[in-house]
């Protein structure tokens, strides 16, 4: 309990902010890796999870690659990256974005596919287009599971961006490794704890969204849980 303590106080100390090594620096630093990460990982798997819940082909071989990559050491692959690219931001940006791609396009496809099938024949009842069912129909509908999708690869990816700075990428890692290496346990802790508080913002950051991205109509569908009180008096028994 007090090196817990100890190292909340590591995080606090004004001491430890500002400059190059200064914990917000840090902070942003691993927000930009973490947030440019989902884009690109965005970029590759909402295409792709989106053609084959439309389409419903190639849903077994993604589902087999997607496991095949989450069945992958992180650590491993980066290191392995970072020995075909050199050190730096490119290795671990990259594993990070083959550790985040599953999630994305699981809930790209998934969503598609949670879509009610008479909607879609409904759609194509009324002359529109295959481009328009997607963009109007499907897409919106799927968009909550798509942002639980993006909700699950941010927290892995943040959490696994600590890694980022073992082959000198930079962010939050550089005080759990520099800790590691000093025996400075308060200062790995503290590190520890950041990235702590950045998981779980994003995960009430993306938990709002995904509430606010459901349709009114279908959000108006739902079953509540109202419970109506009988407008009658009642009467003392006689």
């Amino acid at each position: 309990m007090n090196l817990f303590v100890e190292g909340i106080l590591w995080a606090l100390d004004p001491s430890h902010y500002g400059g190059r090594n200064g914990i917000e620096t840090r902070v942003e630093q691993h927000l930009l890796i973490s947030l440019g990460v989902l884009a690109v990982a965005s970029l590759i798997a909402i295409p792709l999870g989106y053609a084959i819940g439309h389409t419903g082909r190639g849903r077994s071989l993604a589902i087999g690659v997607s496991g095949a990559i989450r069945a992958l050491p992180t650590l491993g692959l980066l290191i392995i990256i970072a020995l075909i690219v050199n050190v730096g931001l490119l290795a671990p940006f990259i594993a990070l974005v083959v550790l985040a791609i599953p999630s994305v396009l699981a809930g790209a496809y998934a969503g598609f596919e949670a879509v009610d099938r008479r909607a879609i024949d409904a759609a194509r009842a009324v002359g529109m287009t295959e481009l328009q069912i997607v963009g109007r129909v499907e897409a919106p509908l799927g968009l909550p599971l798509l942002i639980g999708g993006l909700r699950t690869a941010s927290l892995q990816v943040i959490a696994t961006a600590v890694l980022a700075d073992y082959v000198g990428g930079g962010g939050l890692g550089h005080f759990i490794f520099l800790g590691l290496k000093t025996n400075d346990y308060p200062q790995m802790l503290a590190g520890s704890i950041i990235v702590i508080v950045l998981a779980i913002a994003s995960e009430a950051v993306f938990s709002i969204v995904q509430r606010l991205v459901v349709p009114a109509g279908v959000s108006a569908g739902r079953p509540q849980d109202v419970r109506v009180r009988s407008t009658r008096s009642r009467t003392a028994p006689g």
